[in-house]
């Protein structure tokens, strides 16, 4: 019985004409061996049109989505695009990044040959790079980036109490924020600048040094899928 999961066809040959995998299992095809040994294959997407989770190679869940898509005149797909980034802004108060409606970005860029001709085509200015320029949060505070604005506001709206900018003790370095008694910090340039990561060593041990909770948050926290409920409990 072949070992891919989705295909589990019995056949018969010599042994030794059988397709193994490196884990020895054995494949009735090169075919199954792929899908089996390579994540991209079975890693899960979300259809731009329906919103439905799926895995494979295809841009689209099924054939239906795909010729739905193929049916709709460029007008109508502008109007749809404009529209979700729109509802997207009334709920959360800012546009999107591409990372958090991956769907809505690549039909925008299919559509209007660039996200930020969308973003502009709806009324609103692009978001810059997301590790840059000063931002302001709901609650005031001034934010070093767009993605700390992101953080600040989730604390805001989930009424978590917070300061920006707390001082390690004995120490010029400064914590993105202080959350009842723990510093956390935003790195977003991780793994990507050696003084970076230099920096972010030293106040790892200053907090272990006086004894005070320090929480990491990545990008990866942020987009496409929030996860700071998991890691900010109060």
């Amino acid at each position: 019985m072949c070992a891919n999961p989705n295909c589990k066809n019995r056949v018969s040959r010599e042994l030794n004409q059988f397709k193994k995998s490196k884990s020895g299992r054995i494949f009735c095809s090169s075919s199954c061996v792929a899908i089996f040994n390579n994540p991209l294959r079975r890693k899960i997407k979300t259809c731009p049109i329906c919103g439905k989770q799926f895995s494979g190679q295809k841009i689209y869940c099924s054939s239906e989505c795909h010729t739905s898509i193929l049916r709709k005149s460029d007008s109508q797909k502008r109007r749809e695009i404009l529209k979700e980034i729109k509802v997207f802004y009334d709920k959360r108060g800012r546009i999107p990044v591409k990372k958090e409606r991956p769907g809505l970005a690549w039909r925008a860029q299919k559509v209007f040959n660039s996200w930020n001709k969308a973003i502009q085509m709806a009324g609103f200015e692009p978001n810059p790079v997301i590790f840059s320029r000063k931002f302001i949060a709901k609650d005031g505070h001034k934010c070093d980036s767009f993605a700390e604005k992101i953080i600040d506001d989730w604390l805001y709206s989930n009424n978590v109490e917070h300061q920006r900018n707390i001082p390690y003790p004995n120490s010029s370095y400064t914590a993105d924020f202080l959350i009842k008694g723990k510093l956390v910090e935003f790195l977003g340039l991780n793994g990507e600048l050696k003084e970076y990561d230099k920096n972010t060593k030293l106040k790892e041990k200053l907090a272990k040094k006086y004894k005070i909770k320090l929480i990491k948050i990545f990008p990866k926290d942020l987009l496409p899928v929030n996860h700071l409920s998991e890691i900010i409990k109060n």
